[in-house]
């Protein structure tokens, strides 16, 4: 290694999160309210590192929620550039399950774009508009509000 490149031990570390916007007939979507913040948010969490993508969104959405989903496409990469992570959200449907609170969600409920708007930070109501839209986005945000040109 020469004096310009950095060992790997300075280079900086990011983590990976998944997260599940489910939507119903109705163009609904299921989300959670949590337990640690009670911010209102889709379904997700950490990316195990045994686990694709898609398996690991279907994992979180049903620990989080006890509704089972399939995914359909990925529409969006989003990263908070304050803590580094990288969150792959998916466009998910409903294959079974009634929504019922967990360890990790003090309520699951199913939600119109107009409620999520008024209820979820805005770095995380746009996830729900991408998924809606149809299109894959990459967008910044710093936990709360995005950053950056779009």
């Amino acid at each position: 290694m020469d004096e310009e490149t950095p060992a790997m031990a300075d280079t900086p570390k990011h983590s990976v999160s998944v997260a599940g916007i489910v939507v119903d007939e109705d163009d609904r979507v299921l989300v959670i309210q949590r337990r640690d913040n009670a911010h209102w948010e889709p379904p997700g969490g950490i990316l195990e590192l045994d686990e694709s993508p898609e398996d690991g969104v279907c994992r979180e959405v049903f620990e989080e929620t006890g509704v089972s989903v399939a995914v359909e496409e990925l529409s969006g990469v989003y990263k908070n550039m304050t803590r580094g992570i990288i969150a792959l959200v998916f466009r998910c449907r409903r294959v079974s399950g009634e929504p019922t609170v967990s360890d990790e969600s003090r309520a699951v409920a199913w939600r119109s774009i107009g409620e999520i708007v008024d209820d979820m930070d805005p770095a995380f109501a746009i996830r729900v508009q991408d998924a809606l839209s149809r299109e894959v986005y990459v967008r910044c945000h710093d936990g709360v509000e995005l950053v950056g040109s779009d």
